[in-house]
């Protein structure tokens, strides 16, 4: 098997059999000529169903995950959704982390569970915790690594065995990780999620999601839905993914690069009082994230000492870094969780603590982004 870095740029994108293009062309096109009736050209009849740019990219998804099929959304809870409406029937239960993003933990408890589906939330940096909140009507484990916000670290070969024994489905978000850091699918994980918006596309330009599976039968469920439901990346979406996973590999060892040094100011600021980030070896979870990760990523969240208003203040001074959702462009982002992505979690198991401020470390020259945060943090 090709590098990783070969793969990001070869991988299901072969040069236009047509024209010889080296770069995969955006198929702006809602349907294709037939040879005759049902005479369908490389399989293609409508472009919900499968169009040749969003081919490319699933190819090139599932042959940086390690795994038999990928497959390309219209939004990473798009692929949320489809997956769980493909594995789940009303009255199944699913564990979620108890830290997980909170666009997941809202289309659990307000959406599925609408539909009969119900759901514990569990620490995923303890195994056992995890398997206690197995039922027998479990169907799924669920697992971000590292989790966002409080960047808490999974074991996923720990809890790959949790669901091996309990005949159930483990999920990882790997969206922080991305699949340049981490592998889940070679650890034990039967799918990885990708909300493609961040990290894979990379420049803040493409809102997008995409599920990888090691089974050919999950698989095919997943396309069935995936047409059926119809929440589908659209061939430009595509393009602009598939164009940032070819310099995927590049722009995650800057951020790393760019996160450590991060890291190494807060950890000597007065007014920060926890910083959270994998690579630190006072993390809980710094010991499992050396074992199945390579580096520890660009997200970076701290704990203000003086409180919430610090935080807010914190985030209101800065300049380079913007203000923002989101997360994974190629510029530095920050925000308050507690008030801005994760505002839906308040008041439940899964809020997050009002002194929280979450960076996203970008790929802008170093000293400028010290710079600033040292300026917003006074």
């Amino acid at each position: 098997m090709h590098g990783f870095e070969t793969r990001a740029i070869h991988a299901g994108q072969d040069p236009d059999p047509t024209t010889g293009a080296v770069i995969t062309p955006i198929y702006a096109t809602s349907t294709y000529a037939q040879d005759g009736v049902g005479g369908l050209r490389e399989g293609y009849e409508y472009s919900r169903t499968a169009n040749p740019t969003r081919t490319a990219l699933e190819e090139c998804i599932a042959a940086l995950e390690g795994g038999v099929r990928g497959l390309a959304f219209a939004s990473g809870m798009a692929a949320e959704d489809t997956l769980l409406r493909t594995v789940l029937n009303p009255g199944d239960h699913v564990v979620i982390p108890n830290d997980a993003y909170g666009g997941t933990f809202r289309l659990v408890s307000k959406v599925a569970e609408r539909w009969g589906v119900s759901w514990t939330a569990a620490p995923v940096t303890d195994v056992a915790a995890v398997r206690a909140a197995v039922r027998p009507e479990t169907k799924l484990i669920w697992v971000e690594t590292p989790t966002n916000p409080l960047l808490s670290v999974a074991d996923i070969t720990g809890l790959a065995a949790v669901a091996r024994d309990a005949g159930v489905l483990l999920v990882v978000d790997n969206t922080f990780a991305t699949p340049y850091l981490q592998q889940p699918l070679a650890l034990g994980a039967d799918v990885v999620v990708h909300s493609t918006t961040k990290y894979c596309g990379g420049h803040s330009d493409v809102v997008g999601g995409v599920l990888v599976v090691s089974d050919a039968a999950l698989g095919d469920e997943l396309a069935y839905h995936q047409n059926a439901i119809g929440a589908v990346a659209g061939p430009f979406d595509a393009w602009l993914v598939l164009r940032g996973l070819k310099t995927l590999a590049v722009r995650m060892d800057r951020h790393c690069d760019n996160a450590e040094r991060v890291v190494e100011l807060l950890e000597r600021h007065p007014r920060v009082s926890q910083v959270l980030y994998p690579g630190l070896p006072g993390h809980p979870g710094h010991d499992v994230a050396v074992k199945q990760m390579s580096r520890f990523g660009g997200m970076v969240s701290f704990r203000m000492a003086e409180g919430e208003q610090a935080a807010v203040d914190v985030c209101n001074r800065a300049k380079l870094f913007t203000l923002g959702e989101s997360l994974g462009g190629i510029e530095s982002l920050i925000e308050h969780p507690g008030r801005m992505t994760h505002a839906s979690a308040a008041g439940s198991a899964l809020e997050v603590p009002g002194d929280l401020v979450r960076l996203s470390v970008g790929i802008e020259t170093v000293e400028d982004i010290l710079a600033d945060l040292g300026q917003a943090l006074g």
